[in-house]
């Protein structure tokens, strides 16, 4: 009798035991909730070790009748053999599911969301389903940017630059901005200023003394850094950068027009006067800048600014996403303000140093001023590259580099006697004259890369058009989720304008990198192309509280946000690559 109660009291403890192995539903399974932006509601399930939840039996419902509850978009699962249900998909560890919310008022809308679930212990105990209850609140979708996008920017460059600004002092954050802009004034935004502010110190001819040199190049980058100031502002409260509006072809043609009549006059083919009605107000300004106003040269810089410098770099991004999260708009003004100085200072050590180097008479001045001409034709024709097709931008320059040769007697025989700076400006000659010869022979045969115009002829096969990843476009924010909740393997989102010359070099001289491509044939790559600034690319750009291209964002395989990996601005293939391993 003794043995038999001493096996039964053995079995209860085994029971007993067996059942404190397995935990609580409510332990095992614990799900967050929190709002994405106004219209978005992320949940997420933190899943204990050696548990699992079934990816089917997921149920959602809000207690509101200002608001009703879209399709769920949850990541693809792991296929498993279940016990119960056989072949089916679960998830481990950790699943974030998206829940659109179509509601009918503005303003915070309180939300009481009820969650049920059912999941199993991979022991062998599977749970009835489960339906938790959690609150939170909706900001107004008219005024919020997307709330988790801010969060996991702040690991990346532009997110820590948000940080600083908000961590910093005042003091502190305009001498990191104005440094910032010094280490930007090489890159193409600030490159083709170069000959405008040039061309304006060669038209004074021997009034460019070293004082008005000066006080045109302060007056031009003035101009530049209150443009900036203002359109970062701007596109800091509004959600959007200004000058990607402008990005159109007739906004780039009128200010390539602009270019032309200022390059015509440095080639004397009219005075300083108006020659004529035609040339409208528009040449009239014109007219005035290249007399020397200082409002004339204040306003080419205005709109230099906005026309010839789109580019999003991190510094940039970062100030306007501190103030797209604050609202500070004086401090975030403040940053833009020096940081466009800082990209000015080398404008004005060029226009300063032009302005005492400038012959100022005889025949060099006649030299100088049809140079400057040539270099404003150049920064026309850059304008207009991103909209016109690769042969007439390959014919355009071929044209831009053939002329001028001829100009310094590429094709004229020497004199007996010539000087080392006669055989030194035919030598510069000869060369444009191949090279142009090369981009005119490449466009004819068929090529469209001015780097490698002749590349098609090796051994005649074509390889003028470069092979392109294969991109898949994403053209909204919905369409963006489905296909990430669809993807097996790691996602890549690349933002791209035809108008954003970092873009282009990405193309160029990252994507196009073997090992780049190497490392990328393990990713779903997605496209969105936000050239024509729609209100489905402002949305796009605003869920990843971008500004502008170039922008490049990385998901996992289960659909979450890489955080600390995303970039803004152009990288070279090594960083980039860098980048990559990370998140392998």
């Amino acid at each position: 009798m003794t043995r038999r109660l001493l096996l039964l009291l053995f079995a209860l403890l085994a029971l007993t035991a067996r059942a404190e192995e397995f935990l609580d539903p409510a332990i095992a399974f614990q799900p967050s909730a929190r709002a994405l932006d106004g219209e978005t509601i992320e949940v997420i399930f933190s899943i204990a070790k050696g548990y699992y939840l079934y990816r089917n039996k997921f149920r959602f419902a809000i207690d509101s009748d200002a608001a009703a509850l879209g399709e769920p978009i949850l990541p693809k699962g792991k296929e498993k053999d279940d016990d119960t249900f056989g072949k089916v998909e679960v998830y481990f560890d950790k699943v974030a599911i998206r829940l659109p919310v179509e509601r009918s008022v503005s303003g915070p809308l309180p939300l009481r969301l009820a969650v049920t679930s059912q999941g199993c212990a991979e022991a062998g105990v599977c749970y009835p389903p489960q339906t938790q209850t959690l609150s939170l609140t909706l900001p107004d979708p008219a005024t919020t940017p997307s709330l988790a996008a801010a969060e996991e920017s702040a690991g990346d460059e532009s997110g820590a630059i948000a940080v600083t600004l908000r961590n910093a002092g005042f003091w502190t954050s305009l001498a990191f901005f104005f440094a910032a802009g010094i280490g930007l004034a090489l890159t193409p935004c600030v490159l083709p200023m170069v000959p405008i502010l040039s061309s304006i110190i060669a038209g004074q001819g021997q009034r460019a003394s070293h004082a008005r040199s000066l006080a045109l190049s302060l007056a031009y980058v003035l101009g530049m850094a209150l443009t900036y100031a203002a359109a970062g502002v701007a596109a800091g409260l509004s959600g959007t950068l200004l000058s990607a509006a402008l990005q159109n072809a007739w906004v780039l043609g009128s200010f390539a027009l602009i270019f032309v009549l200022l390059s015509f006059s440095m080639f004397g083919f009219y005075e300083l006067q108006l020659p004529t009605a035609l040339q409208s107000r528009l040449s009239e300004e014109s007219g005035h800048l290249r007399g020397g106003r200082g409002f004339g040269v204040f306003l080419m810089g205005a709109l230099s600014a906005l026309i010839v410098g789109p580019c999003v770099a991190a510094p940039l991004a970062g100030a306007l996403l501190y103030i797209g999260q604050t609202g500070d708009a004086v401090l975030g003004g403040a940053a833009l303000f020096v940081m466009a100085l800082g990209m000015g200072a080398p404008l004005i050590a060029v226009g300063v140093a032009g302005g005492s180097l400038l012959p100022k008479t005889g025949p060099w001045m006649e030299g100088v001023k049809k140079s400057f001409g040539v270099l404003l034709l150049a920064t026309a024709l850059w304008l207009l590259s991103p909209v016109l097709p690769a042969v007439v931008s390959m014919f355009g320059w071929a044209l831009l580099l053939i002329i001028p040769a001829i100009y310094l007697h590429a094709l004229d025989p020497l004199p007996p006697r010539a000087s080392g700076g006669q055989r030194f400006w035919k030598g510069i000659g000869i060369v444009m004259l191949l090279s142009g010869a090369a981009l005119l022979l490449g466009a004819l045969a068929g090529g469209r890369d001015p780097l490698q115009p002749l590349a098609g002829l090796r051994g005649g096969v074509s390889t003028a058009e470069p092979a392109r990843l294969p991109f898949e476009p994403v053209r909204s924010v919905a369409e963006l989720e489905r296909r990430i909740a669809a993807a097996d393997r790691p996602v890549m989102l690349d933002f791209y304008a035809d108008w954003c010359v970092s873009c282009k070099e990405m193309e160029k001289f990252t994507f196009s990198d073997p090992a780049v491509r190497d490392k990328l044939a393990g990713f779903t790559l997605l496209k969105a192309d936000v050239t024509a600034h729609s209100n489905e690319d402002k949305a796009l750009l605003a869920r990843f509280q971008l500004y502008g291209p170039p922008g490049i964002i990385f998901f996992a395989a289960d659909g979450r946000q890489i955080d600390n990996v995303r970039i803004v601005g152009f990288q070279d293939a090594a960083t980039f690559l860098r980048n990559l391993e990370r998140i392998i």
